[in-house]
């Protein structure tokens, strides 16, 4: 069980902050992989809270491989996720604001695998025609955008 389960199991519900990271996958296409979740049916990028004792890019490392079977070598600190609009509100009613890191990493291997726990499937996306069911929020609307731009400078 982690981290974030236990302090669920004493607090209940109500809003934590939440430590976390994740990383925006980019093949040689330019395209970003995304995973359609479990919980909710929306397209997201591979993502998590981060365990006692990890640093960012150890929990980003390990949200990948746990949600893809990839393997990430080099890592690009992208941008960070904090303040109001990190708010999330899961399914289940559990509510977080995120304090983050998100990684670009476009240095990556293994074979790609889902993780039936936490997705149905995932792909690879040209970002200018990713699923409609995509992650809400204003957050992640920051974030495509944000994807958006870096992909177009490069």
């Amino acid at each position: 069980m982690g981290y974030i389960s236990e302090l669920r199991k004493a607090l209940g519900s109500r809003p934590l902050i939440m430590a976390g990271a994740g990383a925006i996958l980019i093949n040689d296409k330019n395209e970003i992989l995304l995973g359609r979740r479990t919980d909710n049916g929306w397209w997201d990028y591979p993502a998590g809270s981060m365990e006692l004792g990890e640093s960012y890019e150890e929990c980003a490392r390990r949200e990948v491989l746990e949600e893809t079977g990839l393997s990430c070598g080099k890592l690009e600190y992208f941008m960070e996720l904090s303040g109001k609009d990190s708010f999330y509100e899961y399914p289940n009613g559990d509510q977080v604001y995120l304090a983050g890191i998100l990684y670009i990493c476009r240095d990556f291997s293994g074979k790609m695998k889902v993780q039936k726990e936490e997705a149905f499937e995932q792909d690879f996306f040209p970002i200018d025609k990713l699923p409609e069911n995509i992650a809400q929020g204003k957050m992640k609307t920051i974030i495509f955008e944000r994807v958006r731009e870096y992909l177009k400078n490069c």
